[in-house]
């Protein structure tokens, strides 16, 4: 048998099974019950200062106070 068809014989059967596996853990992996922590982290990673993490205060405010501003970057304090 020659090397090509070995080879396409085995992509189509095996390898469609392997890469098939490979999804369904993915996605079993994504909507497992203790990720949604983990993505409403990284998510919320824009809305974090700049010289620190958010704290869970800061988290939970829905509005800003008065005389709050928003956090510079590093090139615009120099």
């Amino acid at each position: 048998m020659e090397e090509y068809t070995l080879l396409r014989q085995f992509a189509d059967s095996w390898m469609l099974l392997v890469l098939f596996l490979f999804f369904v853990g993915i996605v079993i992996w994504v909507f497992r019950p203790g990720a949604s922590k983990e993505y409403k982290d990284t998510a919320n990673i824009p809305f974090r200062h700049a010289d620190a993490p958010a704290s869970q205060q800061d988290q939970d405010k829905a509005t800003p106070q008065e005389g709050d501003k928003p956090a510079e970057s590093k090139e615009a304090r120099k």
